[in-house]
C-alpha cells in the first residue's frame, strides 16, 4: 500500500502533497463477528525542505487518512537541502530501526525503501543514499528517517554556532 495517494493541497504560498505509507488493518473479534478498524501512515511535503508524518486511526480507511493527513499538517519540520541532496552524512534512530542518510552525486536518485523514499521525495530530497538496519516497520523508519533529517545543518549555521570560518 505504499505510496497509495499523491495529493496536492495549498499550504501558506506552496503546495503540499500527501503520500499514503501504508494502511493498517485490525481485527476486533465480537460475538457477531469480526469488527475492522484501521489506521493510516501519511507523510506531507512540500518537496522544498519541509515535510511531516501523522498517524490516526478510525473505523474506515478515508476517515483515518484525513486525520493522519491533518495531523502531518501540525507536525511539519523544515529541513536542510543543499544541491537537492543532503550537506552531510546523517544517522536516523528510532527504537529498533536505524537509518543512515548519505548524500548522492547529481543523477544517483533517492535509494532508499518505500516508506522511507517517500519521507525523503516530499521533504525535496533528490539524490541520496539510504540503509535500514534493525527493524523495517514502516512506522519506525518513517520517524527514524525524520530524526535524521532534523539534525542536518548546513555549513553556514555550524560557522555561526561555533564562530569560526570553516574552509572547504
Amino acid at each position: 500500500m505504499a505510496e497509495e495517494a499523491i495529493r496536492t493541497e495549498m499550504h501558506g504560498e506552496q503546495p503540499m502533497e500527501e503520500t499514503v505509507v501504508k494502511v493498517y488493518r485490525n481485527a476486533k473479534v465480537v460475538k457477531g463477528g469480526r469488527r475492522f478498524s484501521f489506521a493510516a501512515l501519511v507523510v506531507v511535503g512540500d518537496r522544498n525542505g519541509t515535510v511531516g508524518y501523522g498517524y490516526a486511526k478510525a473505523n474506515e480507511v478515508p476517515p483515518a487518512v484525513e486525520k493522519a493527513i491533518k495531523d502531518a499538517k501540525k507536525n511539519l519540520k523544515k529541513i536542510t537541502v543543499v544541491n537537492d541532496t543532503l550537506p552531510h552524512e546523517v544517522r536516523g534512530k528510532c527504537r529498533a530501526t536505524d537509518v543512515i542518510m548519505l548524500p548522492a552525486g547529481p543523477g544517483t536518485g533517492v535509494i532508499a525503501g518505500s516508506s522511507a523514499r517517500a519521507m525523503l521525495e516530499l521533504a525535496g530530497v533528490r539524490n541520496v543514499l539510504t540503509k535500514v538496519y534493525g527493524s523495517r516497520s514502516p512506522k519506525n523508519v518513517v520517524k527514524a528517517v525524520m530524526a535524521g533529517l532534523v539534525k542536518l545543518q548546513n555549513k553556514e549555521t555550524i560557522e555561526a554556532l561555533r564562530g569560526v570560518q570553516i574552509e572547504a
